[in-house]
Order: C-alpha cells, then sequence, then structure tokens
C-alpha cells in the first residue's frame, strides 16, 4: 500500500512541478525530452518523425518495471493539410518478476477515405487465474498464478462509406500457452489453462467517427460495431464468436479541457477458448483492476474522463468508471458491479501525441501504468 501511495504522489508531483517548469525551454528536462526527440512538434522532412521515451512502471499484473515506447509520426500524402498525421507506436517493457514483452500499432491514413491499421504484440508475462464469473472471481483465495505466452497479429483496411462511416476487413491470430500453473491454495479447476489457444478468424468493423483525431480527440464522438467469426477451416481450435459494441464521445469545456466518456461491451458465443474470454482491467478498460482476474464471456462497461490542460505541455486527468461481467447477456444488468476511478499525469510529446502516468483503484485492487496515448 505505500508503494501505491507513493506512485499516487508521484503523479501528482510530475503534474504541478513539471508545470513550474513549462517555461524553462534550458532546463535540464527539456535538454533531455529533446535529445529524446519528445520536443512536441512534427518534423515533415523526416521519413518517420521519432520520440523515444523510458518510464518506469507499476501494475497488478507485472509488479515494478520499466517500459520504452516509441512514437512515430509520419505523413503519406503531405499535400492534403486535413488529412491527420499517420503513427507507428512501438511499446517493450521488463518487469521485476519476469516479464518481458513488445507491442506496436500502427494507423496509416492513405487520404480522407483510406485507412490501414495493424497491431501486434508478442508477450511472455505472469498471468493470474480465478476461475470464470464474478463469484469465483471476487474470492482472494481462488488465485492461480501462471505464466502466459501470447502472441497476436491484427491487419485490417478501413474504407470511407459515407461521410464519416467507416467499413473494415481485417484478419485476426492470436496464439497462447500457458505454463508454470501454480494453484496455490485454490480449489478453482485450471484443466482450461492446459490446452494451447489458437484463435484464427475474420473481422468485419462498421463505424462512424466523427473524432477530431484518433489518438487523441477533444471533440467528436465513435460508434462501433465489429464482429469476428473464429474457425477450424481458417486454422483456429476452435469455433466461436465474437461481437463489439462502443461508444465514446469527447466534449470541449473551460478552453482546452475535455470531457471523455464511453460505453464498451465486448460478447461471446461458442467453445471460447481461455485467453480469449472477455476481461476487466489492465490499462485501457478500468484501470486498476488486475487483467486476467475477472472473465467470463460476457463484458459490459462505462468510464469517464476530465482532461484538464495545464500550461505548457503538461496536463491531468480524473475519472471513474463500473463494469460487470456475466456468462449470459440477459445476466449482465442482474451482477454486482466492479466501480473504477483514478487519477492520471499527461505530456505531450508530439502533437496530440500524450505519454501517460496513471494510478487506479478498484474494489481491493489499483495499479499503476505507464503507456502512450489515451486509454480511450
Amino acid at each position: 500500500m505505500k508503494g501505491l501511495i507513493a506512485a499516487l504522489l508521484f503523479i501528482l508531483g510530475c503534474g504541478f512541478s513539471l508545470v513550474s517548469q513549462a517555461d524553462d525551454d534550458q532546463g535540464w528536462l527539456e535538454d533531455f525530452l529533446q535529445k529524446l526527440g519528445a520536443d512536441g512538434e512534427f518534423d515533415p522532412d523526416k521519413l518517420i518523425d521519432f520520440s523515444v521515451l523510458p518510464g518506469p512502471f507499476y501494475n497488478p499484473e507485472m509488479d515494478l518495471g520499466v517500459g520504452v515506447s516509441a512514437v512515430g509520426l509520419y505523413q503519406v500524402n503531405a499535400e492534403d493539410e486535413d488529412l491527420q498525421l499517420s503513427s507507428l507506436v512501438i511499446n517493450g517493457l521488463a518487469s521485476t518478476n519476469g516479464a518481458l514483452g513488445a507491442s506496436l500499432q500502427n494507423r496509416t491514413f492513405f487520404n480522407q477515405r483510406q485507412r490501414f491499421y495493424l497491431d501486434a504484440q508478442l508477450f511472455d508475462v505472469p498471468d493470474v487465474y480465478y476461475g470464470v464469473g464474478y463469484n469465483q472471481n471476487h474470492v482472494d483465495a481462488n488465485r492461480v498464478d501462471f505464466n502466459a505466452l501470447t502472441f497476436a497479429l491484427k491487419p485490417m483496411w478501413v474504407q470511407q462509406l459515407f461521410a464519416n462511416s467507416f467499413i473494415g476487413v481485417g484478419f485476426d491470430l492470436q496464439l497462447a500457452r500457458a505454463s508454470d500453473i501454480n494453484p496455490n491454495d485454490s480449489d478453482v479447476d485450471t484443466s482450461l489453462l492446459a490446452q494451447d489457444s489458437r484463435s484464427v478468424g475474420v473481422n468485419l468493423l462498421i463505424n462512424y467517427d466523427t473524432r477530431d483525431n484518433t489518438l487523441n480527440p477533444q471533440r467528436g464522438r465513435i460508434i462501433e460495431l465489429e464482429s469476428s467469426w473464429y474457425r477450424q477451416q481458417l486454422g483456429s481450435k476452435t469455433d466461436f464468436e465474437k461481437q463489439a459494441f462502443l461508444y465514446s464521445e469527447y466534449l470541449p469545456v473551460w478552453g482546452s479541457d475535455v470531457i471523455a466518456w464511453q460505453v464498451r461491451g465486448r460478447f461471446l458465443q461458442g467453445d471460447i477458448p481461455w485467453d480469449q474470454l472477455s476481461k476487466i482491467g489492465g490499462g485501457d478498460s478500468l484501470r486498476g483492476y488486475t487483467t486476467g482476474r475477472y472473465r467470463d464471456k460476457q463484458m459490459l462497461l462505462t468510464q469517464a474522463e476530465y482532461r484538464l490542460d495545464l500550461p505548457g505541455r503538461h496536463g491531468m486527468v480524473f475519472w471513474a468508471g463500473a463494469g460487470v461481467i456475466a456468462d449470459k447477456a440477459s445476466e449482465l444488468f442482474d451482477q454486482s458491479v466492479l466501480p473504477n476511478y483514478g487519477v492520471g499525469y499527461r505530456f505531450e510529446v508530439k502533437p496530440r501525441v500524450n505519454l501517460r502516468l496513471d494510478m487506479g483503484f478498484g474494489d481491493g485492487d489499483s495499479g499503476f501504468y505507464f503507456n502512450v496515448n489515451e486509454a480511450f
């Protein structure tokens, strides 16, 4: 607990101490960030204008660690002044409990009508399993520790249909293997973890998107529906389907401040592998809950955030949220609610690209996160 309180004080300290240095362009911090490319500017003469940022983190899944984020911005069509910048974000991490991993997120905007998305990740990290469903997941004694080796690759082509409306078609490959399964004193059935997972499917995405920027929106909304079909004929070990729903809105207030809120759902049918169950927690959905603790077929959550713009390239965020999990969609509103709240610090490393430090709290859980871009 003392470590978590210290992390919270560190976030608040970052926000206020760095603001006091915002006008000191010759300070050591500004010089250091300039060398790393985190100058808050975009250089169109570079093929990809990168910033490289190291930083510590603490979260419930991986304990204390260090992460490195390389954030690159580039232009595909420099003649279109209204076209938002394309982005390439590469994250790497290592932690004291043996976690290693890397992820890549690419968003390429060819023109106003055509986009290409690519997400990839490879992680070898400690994980937890409390069984399936709130009743099992909420019991501390049900904790099972194991190591998860996962790989994911998801390319998608996105085409504009009408004004602000898009359709995307993609492919999804996800592999997972559990090892070093330690049930501790838990009576939870771990037979599901003993099965290697291979999920191969196709995705169909439809959305309505009026956001002014996909990395860090300050106004607009997105309504998105994504359906995925995983089939043995495609190479998947089991047959199942996934539907995901997202509604996010961004409202500018008090000058440059923003109120952001969203509702998100994930619904599964069929023979679901352990790694594909819907989860609550992690760095972007109810920050503070241990990723992997709360798992079930169906998930619904909402979260709202006040984004406070401070002088220079600094900012703070304050958020609250709640979520539920269930075996059936019809049971979601009968389940116990998982509350969430937190505070974070932001530093703009490139135009509309923020480094974020977040401290999140949940029902008997908490976590400290270091990442790039907003949680939603």
